[in-house]
C-alpha cells in the first residue's frame, strides 16, 4: 500500500473520532457520570408504574389461586 494512502486514512480516522468526542460531549455524555448508579438504587413504584403492575401478577402467581369459599 502507498505510504501516503496510510497518513491519510490515519488523519481521518483521528478526525472522526475527534468529532464523535466533540458530539459527546456537547450531547452531555459527561455531565452526570455518578447519577446512574444511584439511580439504579431507588426503588419508587411511582415512577414505573408498569413493573408495579408485573411485581403484583407475579406475586399471585406465586402464592396460588385464591381459596374457593365454603358453603
Amino acid at each position: 500500500m502507498d505510504l501516503g494512502f496510510l497518513i491519510g486514512l490515519s488523519l481521518a480516522l483521528g478526525l472522526a473520532a475527534w468529532l464523535f468526542f466533540l458530539w459527546s460531549v456537547k450531547s452531555g455524555q459527561y455531565e452526570d457520570p455518578e447519577g446512574p448508579k444511584y439511580r439504579m438504587l431507588e426503588d419508587d413504584p411511582e415512577e414505573a408504574p408498569g413493573r408495579a403492575k408485573q411485581d403484583a401478577e407475579s406475586s399471585e402467581r406465586a402464592s396460588g389461586p385464591p381459596p374457593r369459599a365454603r358453603r
